[in-house]
């Protein structure tokens, strides 16, 4: 079976106001505190448009190496549902901000070129409560008119891993042009599933359903693989498929029909009759071009070729811009690349994927990781200790790994005497894993260095600790 996805992306704006109103843009504030009738949709109000929605929009265009349109337009998308206070939605349908452009992907060894459609701007819809009482759903208007951009890929995705590693990409990018910080938990970044499955590369393509409102990666991956195997096996049995929206549930981990998918002619788009047509001037188009900044794949080169760091490591380290300006800031004070990489991409990414963090959430400042790090390198603490015991301390609180390491006596063991006590003790414990090593097991020896590092508590010279277990034992081999 051959998959094919496509996604629509939709992402806030980073404006302090919303599209057509001057309502400010704050999450969590109390339900429909921020709205006026230009969000309520009251009669007589006219929408003007946020001149920086339309700047950022259009960093974004040029960002994803898209076209700007030479005439933008505003239409109305017709439809009913209750969070939609005037029953449409003011977006773009036949002249979009910008067309094409493509983001690069790794997959597999080979690099993927996914091409976009389009990005338009639009107002986002209100929200629905459920949960204030059992028998009634509450409106909270605060949301709409919320900028939106949506990005529309080509469907050119043939994976759910592919889904992922695109979402993650145009995540990097939009983050670093400053257009959106693509918060997934506040429902910044979103995203739509168009997937459909056929048994050859020569038949035509499959029904085409829709996920709708995907707000986390996992919920991506897991998403589509599911409608990949599901529509497959109809298709393997001879069962009939239909163009439809699904949507995900996430307790059950499947897809469910929401309802039969529209096309366009179902919100009876026209052009908005309040905001006229424009058209952007080459000068502006190549300001805005100018002022870019480094993106993120420019940036992952300049990694692999200034810093000597391999493209995997590059890649992870510059797939978010705070994390890309602590590497640079943190090799440079320590003097050493590969080391303070190793540290990013092990105990820094290990400690925000546990918490749930950004690294804007930590003070970790490179001067810190630069002295954790340091201490290491120089054998003061075992790298064990300083990610268990020192680092999460040390980025929660700010401070020296070494008064940390000072005032939990938490130094590395390397004098002999203490650490032979240890390896005397565990080679006592373990005679078979001795008459393993003695019968020419090499790898028993790894087994005890783990068991000298538990009785440690992490404190011991794992090197050291290794160096004096195999001559031991080679020493009573061989007596």
């Amino acid at each position: 079976m051959i998959p094919t996805i496509g996604l629509e992306v939709h992402t806030q704006l980073a404006t302090r106001t919303k599209i057509f109103c001057a309502c400010a843009v704050e999450f969590g504030a109390p339900p429909n505190s921020r709205a006026c009738p230009v969000c309520l949709g009251l009669p007589g109000v006219l929408p003007v448009l946020n001149r920086e929605v339309f700047r950022l929009g259009l960093r974004a265009v040029l960002a994803l190496k898209g076209t700007p349109s030479a005439v933008i337009r505003f239409d109305r998308k017709n439809y009913f549902y209750p969070d939609l206070p005037k029953a449409y939605q003011i977006s773009q349908y036949a002249a979009p901000l910008g067309q094409g452009g493509f983001i690069e992907i790794a997959s597999g060894e080979k690099i993927k070129k996914i091409r976009l459609n389009r990005l338009h701007l639009e107002e986002d819809a209100g929200k629905l409560i459920h949960d204030q009482s059992p028998d009634t759903s509450h409106v909270d208007l605060n949301r709409a008119g919320t900028p939106l951009a949506e990005i529309v890929s080509e469907p050119d995705l043939e994976s759910a891993e592919e889904a992922v590693i695109y979402l993650t990409g145009l995540k990097a990018i939009l983050k670093a042009i400053g257009v959106s910080d693509c918060d997934m938990e506040k429902g910044h970044l979103r995203c739509d599933a168009n997937v459909s499955v056929r048994k050859t590369a020569s038949d035509p393509l499959g029904k085409k359903v829709e996920i709708k409102n995907l707000n986390s990666f996992r919920a991506v991956k897991l998403a589509i693989q599911y409608e990949i195997r599901r529509q497959s096996e109809a298709l393997e049995k001879g069962e009939p498929l239909f163009q439809e929206t699904r949507l995900w549930d996430e307790a059950r981990q499947k897809t469910f029909t929401m309802r039969s998918k529209e096309e366009a002619h179902d919100y009876r788009y026209f052009p908005e009759p309040d905001l006229v047509p424009f058209s952007v001037s080459a000068e502006e188009i190549e300001k805005e071009r100018k002022a870019l900044p480094e993106l993120p794949a420019e940036k992952k080169e300049r990694f692999v070729r200034e810093y000597r760091l391999s493209a995997y490591d590059a890649g992870l380290l510059t797939q978010d811009l705070k994390i890309a300006e602590l590497f640079e800031e943190a090799a440079r004070i320590a003097r050493d690349n590969k080391t303070v990489a190793n540290w990013i991409t092990g105990p820094v990414f290990s400690y925000l994927n546990e918490k749930g963090k950004a690294i804007e959430d930590l003070k970790l400042t490179p001067a810190l990781l630069s002295a954790a790090a340091n201490l290491v390198k120089e054998g003061k603490v075992s790298l064990q200790v300083a990610k268990e015991k020192i680092f999460p301390e040390m980025a929660e609180t700010g401070r020296a790994p070494e008064a940390i390491l000072k005032e939990k006596g938490l130094a590395q063991v390397s004098d002999d005497p203490s650490l032979e006590e240890w390896v005397v003790q565990v080679l006592k414990e373990h005679p078979k894993v001795v008459d393993d090593f003695k019968s020419g097991k090499e790898t028993a020896a790894m087994f005890l260095v783990g068991q000298v590092m538990r009785k440690s508590r992490g404190k011991a010279n794992p090197g050291r600790v290794q160096e004096l277990i195999r001559r031991k034992l080679k020493a009573d081999r061989t007596s």
